[in-house]
């Protein structure tokens, strides 16, 4: 039999398999977990990874260069580098910044990058990893994103960078970050992970600031099941982003490529011997955190659904913003720039002041019935153990971000939740609040 038929049989099998065990999972009302968020594919996913296998490439091949290329262009991006997380996104983005290639616009230690403690740690920790010192700015409640008026007045001597986070998939107000940054000649770094597909002024998030990082963690707008990118317009931060990324080698040939520079072994680095392979020349202290062509392979069919999904979410939080609209006087609701358009990671939720229940009372009540929530992350980073002995500085107080801490959570509004879902969820709501009332 030929290859291609081959395939085309094991392509088949793998459609007969999803559809007899991943496809069509029953929703049964109070019994059935509904999660935060969650994968939603279907056998095309299946079949690509398994394509991906056949070839046996395994570290990242054509299905990653693919992925690279047309993410970038969904975005309307120059490059896209994919890493293994999220997280690691975070981390280049920031190493990045820090290369004696930059020369007086690189990132030292003891300069300091203003940021805000309700974010996911792996916002705040590569400033801290690259012996950096953030810069806690407060929130404001219902956008629980950056109070950016309060920024130009935090810049001090030694402010080199802005990293933050479009919080739950709400865009900051990037036009002032943007000011700001561009008045005092500053590095900004979006956090997008939790806002993929999110615009503000008609134009996608993680395209303003130098780089932006997006996640593909399975709770993440679009899955690898791991798997993360960074974003840029900048040929040369890309280039750095991939020397971090890749042992911090000098070299940029891609895997299983030689001597693209066409200098391989006629240069003199360091204190190298002249014609010293530049395949294993450094010019960074580095990492390996590449992708695989596996998970790469799951992403470009991803991607290919990727504006169903931001669709979804916009509907599924819509959906319950409007039935919870009339309980307003318990909760404050979303909130957001007039400019913004979120592709909505969750449907966040604070619990006023003296309305006759607690946030962890809700959130009792909501599990117990089955209903995920989550806290706005680490509520406030500056409170957690691991910063004991941390060097960071507060720029005024936290009180809005000790406020959600203690008052705030939110709930999923991932396309996996359809009308049956939502309903349950809302019936759920309005059941709490009618037992309160009586």
């Amino acid at each position: 039999m030929e290859n291609k038929d081959l395939k085309k049989e094991i392509f088949n099998l793998v459609s007969e398999y999803y559809r007899e065990k991943h496809k069509n999972k029953q929703f049964i009302s109070g019994e059935t977990y509904l999660s935060y968020a969650g994968r939603v594919y279907d056998d095309k996913e299946m079949i690509s990874l398994v394509d991906s296998a056949l070839d046996f490439w395994l570290t990242a091949g054509r299905f990653a260069n693919q992925f690279e290329e047309e993410f970038a262009k969904f975005l309307g991006t120059k490059h896209c580098i994919l890493t293994n997380s999220g997280s690691s996104a975070n981390l280049l983005a920031i190493s990045a910044l820090t290369s004696p290639k930059l020369g007086e616009k690189r990132l030292k230690p003891g300069d300091e990058v203003i940021t805000i403690a309700c974010a996911f740690p792996t916002t705040v920790n590569p400033i801290i990893q690259n012996n950096l010192v953030p810069v806690f700015l407060d929130i404001d409640i219902g956008t629980y994103n950056i109070q950016a008026d309060k920024i130009e007045s935090a810049i001090s001597e030694k402010t080199k960078a802005i990293f933050l986070a479009h919080t739950l998939g709400n865009p900051f107000d990037i036009k002032k970050v943007m000011e700001i940054a561009q008045k005092h000649n500053l590095w900004v770094v979006e956090d997008n992970c939790d806002s993929l597909g999110s615009k503000y002024n008609g134009k996608y998030t993680g395209t303003f600031g130098h780089i932006a990082t997006s996640s593909f963690f399975p709770a993440h707008h679009m899955t690898m099941g791991e798997g993360g990118a960074l974003v840029t317009n900048d040929s040369q931060l890309k280039r750095l982003i991939k020397s971090f990324r890749d042992w911090g080698r000098d070299c940029w040939c891609e895997p299983g490529h030689d001597n693209t520079c066409n200098k391989r072994f006629s240069q003199k680095l360091g204190t190298l011997p002249y014609g010293y392979d530049h395949k294993y020349i450094y010019s960074h202290i580095g990492y390996n955190l590449k992708i695989t062509d596996m998970q790469a392979a799951i992403g470009v069919e991803q991607l290919k659904k990727l504006p169903s999904f931001i669709q979804a979410r916009k509907d599924n939080y819509k959906r319950i913003y409007e039935s919870l609209k009339k309980y307003e006087k318990y909760f404050i609701l979303p909130k957001t720039e007039p400019e913004a358009e979120p592709s909505w990671f969750g449907f966040p939720i604070t619990v006023r002041k003296d309305v006759g229940f607690t946030r962890d009372e809700i959130v009792k009540y909501l599990e117990e019935n089955k209903i995920a929530t989550r806290m706005l992350f680490a509520g406030n980073i500056t409170r957690h153990p691991c910063f004991e002995n941390i060097k960071y500085r507060t720029h005024g107080d936290l009180s809005n971000t000790d406020t959600i801490m203690k008052d705030m959570f939110w709930i999923g509004v991932y396309p996996g939740l359809k009308e049956e879902q939502l309903s349950y969820i809302i019936e759920k709501f309005f059941t709490f609040m009618k037992n309160l009332k009586d």
